[in-house]
């Protein structure tokens, strides 16, 4: 998945205003994923997951913190994530379609935050940077 310029303009744009919420919208996307595809939970099964727990609060703001880095180190993915990579290629062993699922609820999150910056040329450039991130990560499985 190859990032414009343009792209990487826009994802930076919205992440200055996710940084600012991190353990928030990250609590709120994870959440929005053990709700919407019950199956993720199987990966926390010794978290407390109730809604505003301090587990998932702080998961939630790892995952997102995470991302950071990658839009920091937009134009060099794979040193950026290598050791994430590894951690969930060889340790965790979480199941790649999770990425996408977990992609997906971060993009409700910030629709829902900023509707106005979430226009279609936005949406486009983050569920591309999204499935950039994914395959970075799942890059280590094979």
């Amino acid at each position: 998945m190859v990032l414009t310029a343009c792209d990487k303009t826009n994802v930076k744009a919205v992440w200055t205003k996710v940084s600012g919420h991190l353990e928030d919208y990250g609590a709120e996307t994870l959440e929005r994923m053990f709700a919407t595809y019950p199956s993720t939970k199987t990966y926390f099964a010794h978290f407390d997951l109730h809604h505003g727990s301090s587990q998932v609060r702080t998961q939630g703001k790892k995952v997102l913190s995470a991302l950071g880095d990658a839009v920091a180190h937009v134009d060099d993915l794979p040193s950026a994530l290598s050791r994430l990579s590894d951690l969930h290629a060889k340790n965790l062993r979480v199941d790649p379609v999770n990425f996408k699922l977990l992609s997906h609820c971060f993009l409700v999150v910030v629709a829902l935050h900023h509707p106005s910056l979430f226009t279609p040329e936005v949406h486009v450039s983050l569920d591309k940077f999204m499935c950039a991130v994914s395959a970075v990560l799942t890059s280590k499985y094979r």
